[in-house]
């Protein structure tokens, strides 16, 4: 008996040590992202001024507006007019720079608040963020008291998965019961969206959407192979991810564009439904299959280091070995990316609303800088500079309600913008390293910009980025 005693003080003596050390590398981890922190005695706090000399793309209409002034005020865009005149407040000369809305990336996995700074270097002031955490309720918590410098943060909750589809990425339900006791609970703690995923039958499928409704919730949908690909053109459902999707669930990978036309107009048809291509995490396989030194190239620095271990290495040996197996795969995923290009015009030409989303922090895509790449698609799927900067802006913005004070330059509309030497109507890359981004107001330049950059790159947090993904098992499982 004295033995077990001695033995069980042992246990708790080590779990004790394994829970300090847990906390102490949190803490650290932490601490290296307060380069992030809002110092609110400091100028950097001011976010009211007046912009001059300034020529505004506003998004709201195809034009310039040439040589304007804009006067913000507390992070709002209380002014736009030729002249204005506030006594007692900072002048901000534009030089003659175009003004633009900052972009919104409507599907990401964030990991690390490292993150977010690469988000904003590469001038994206919003993200929606489509794999939820505890961990990102925090994260939303501190952009919402200003205490970090961070893109405007939206999340979902844990993917909801049906009972098939295990794993420890998704939440399993088992019946419509805990379909519902799920979705009002991730409403209550603050998730703002709901997430669909593989799996999900029509009794489950059903139960999500109807207690959403209840809940006053918007559903974003991955779509579930088990109901029809119609049924997630459901109203409150506000967009369906991933155009392989189309080509996987109705086509079953048929590329075939008659078959395609009648799936397009039955999306155009419902006229709520908007559309998030994520066309670069697909063509990274593509990528992937043509470098084999890619895990090890510059870029992946970028990368959070257990993502890199993990998922970035298994989807890259996938595929390898797929290309090894069969060399014709290469072609095939080739032509299955340009399929999707063709997707992406057909849903335009349509009207449907295309929102621009990357699938960032997964594989080997980057966060915040494969927005670039995304963009230029579209670019490449016949979309003029105008309507692929509003896939960025607008379109993002109308997505749902609580981010409708977002994607244009307009009186009452928050200040997330965009200082970019050329005009981006006329060459989209301007958009790459804007000289300013203004995140609700405050101002960051680019040698700010470019230090978060730096942070980021080939960060150690590899240990807690685990024991936060721990953290999501205990409490979401």
């Amino acid at each position: 008996m004295k033995i077990l005693k001695r033995l069980l003080k042992i246990i708790f003596a080590l779990i004790g040590v394994l829970v300090l050390i847990g906390i102490i590398t949190l803490w650290v981890d932490s601490s290296r992202t307060n380069y992030l922190d809002i110092d609110k005695d400091e100028a950097t706090f001011n976010n009211s001024y007046v912009i001059t000399n300034i020529n505004i793309i506003p998004m709201n209409k195809d034009t310039v507006l040439v040589d304007k002034m804009v006067y913000i005020k507390e992070g709002i865009i209380e002014k736009i007019a030729d002249n204005i005149q506030v006594n007692g407040i900072q002048i901000f000369d534009g030089e003659n720079r175009f003004l633009t809305p900052g972009l919104i990336d409507m599907h990401v996995h964030v990991w690390d608040r490292y993150e977010l700074g690469l988000y904003l270097s590469n001038g994206v002031t919003a993200i929606r963020n489509l794999w939820g955490m505890p961990m990102h309720l925090r994260i939303k918590e501190d952009v919402i008291e200003e205490n970090i410098f961070s893109p405007t943060f939206f999340t979902t909750g844990p993917k909801l998965t049906g009972s098939e589809f295990i794993g420890d990425d998704n939440l399993n339900l088992m019946n419509a019961s805990e379909a519902k006791v799920k979705v009002i609970s991730h409403k209550e703690r603050g998730y703002n969206f709901i997430k669909t995923y593989y799996g999900l039958d029509k009794e489950i499928f059903d139960a999500v959407i109807e207690q959403a409704k209840i809940s006053e919730i918007d559903i974003v949908a991955h779509p579930s192979q088990k109901v029809p690909f119609s049924y997630h053109l459901n109203p409150q459902i506000k967009s369906i991810e991933h155009a392989e999707e189309i080509v996987q669930q109705p086509l079953h990978f048929d590329l075939d564009t008659i078959k395609l036309q009648s799936v397009i107009d039955s999306i155009s048809g419902s006229k709520h439904t908007s559309y998030s291509p994520t066309l670069t995490v697909f063509n990274n396989i593509y990528q992937m299959m043509m470098n084999d030194g890619i895990l090890d190239s510059e870029s992946l620095e970028y990368m959070n280091p257990l993502i890199k271990k993990t998922d970035s290495k298994k989807q890259f040996e996938r595929w390898f070995n797929s290309k090894q197996e069969n060399p014709s795969t290469v072609e095939r995923i080739k032509k299955q990316h340009d399929f999707h290009m063709t997707i992406v015009k057909k849903l335009h030409e349509a009207g449907v609303p295309i929102i621009c989303g990357t699938d960032g922090g997964i594989g080997v895509t980057l966060p915040g800088f494969s927005i670039h790449q995304e963009l230029a698609f579209y670019k490449d799927a016949g979309l003029s500079n105008y309507e692929v900067l509003k896939t960025a802006t607008v379109n993002a913005s109308k997505t749902h309600s609580i981010m409708n004070q977002l994607g244009t330059i307009e009186e009452g509309k928050i200040a997330n913008l965009l200082l970019v030497d050329d005009n981006p109507l006329v060459n989209l890359s301007s958009l790459k390293n804007p000289t300013y981004v203004f995140v609700k107001g405050r101002k960051l330049d680019r040698e700010t910009l470019d230090s978060f950059n730096e942070k980021a790159k080939n960060r150690k947090n590899l240990i807690a980025t685990a024991l936060r993904y721990l953290e999501n098992l205990i409490i979401e499982k």
